[in-house]
């Protein structure tokens, strides 16, 4: 019986060594997998101060959903982001429509292209290595979230500098964050339940993105990093 009894625990431990190797091994599989994918795209990251941007529009012809290119300074957040006409399609696969775990950035498919609905929504991979939406989470610090206030958006037609002014942590079903048209009592909200908060003088008509992951502090949580879109200058 002792005998029995130690074959099978000496099975059990080769099984559970076997799948924690496979795990390994599949997790650094993704991983290599996204990173070559972002080398690959990198090639067609815009320049700073461009009007017209040539490279998203040369980054469209290979990959017809790319809608733009989303930037926030000191963080690994540099990746073209795709609009499809469901919200699903990309959240397991890369550019090319192929299985990724990492997905693609995409944005909400009841947001306008071209950024004009009041609320854009950005959804992204919160990876643990820090990949695709992972370091959105350094806006959580306030030093941080101080120090870092503008990202950018490159268009094909024109580029939109993004305004940081609120980090918040919300249910998945939060109705005044992911609403793509804004309630008299967004920006009220948004002020109370920020963890991190910048008063901007957000107004009437202006724009907001909303760029959006995975938080594991309870079920279903997200974090959110919200931004106006800054006005043309004049």
């Amino acid at each position: 019986m002792k005998k029995t009894a130690h074959r099978l625990l000496a099975l059990l431990f080769a099984v559970l060594l076997c799948y924690s190797a496979y795990r390994v091994w599949d997790i650094g599989k993704n991983y290599s997998a996204e990173a070559q994918m972002h080398e690959r795209v990198m090639e067609y990251k815009p320049g700073p101060g461009e009007s017209v941007n040539q490279s998203v529009m040369d980054l469209r012809k290979t990959y017809p959903d790319v809608a733009g290119w989303l930037t926030i300074p000191n963080t690994n957040i540099d990746y073209p982001f795709v609009r499809y006409k469901d919200n699903g399609f990309y959240l397991r696969r890369d550019l090319n429509g192929g299985d990724a775990a990492a997905g693609t950035l995409f944005m909400d498919c009841r947001c306008a292209a071209d950024f004009t609905s009041q609320n854009t929504i950005i959804y992204g991979h919160h990876m643990k290595n820090g990949s695709m939406f992972g370091t959105l989470k350094a806006f959580a610090d306030e030093d941080f979230f101080t120090a870092n206030p503008r990202g950018a958006v490159y268009l094909p037609s024109e580029t939109l500098v993004l305004e940081f002014f609120a980090y918040l942590v919300v249910k998945h079903t939060d109705r005044e964050v992911y609403s793509v048209d804004l309630s008299e009592t967004y920006l009220a909200y948004v002020e109370q339940n920020a963890r991190q908060y910048r008063g901007i003088g957000l107004a009437q008509g202006d724009r907001v993105v909303t760029l959006s992951t995975c938080s594991y502090e309870f079920n279903n949580a997200r974090m959110v990093l919200l931004a106006r879109v800054a006005p043309p200058a004049r």
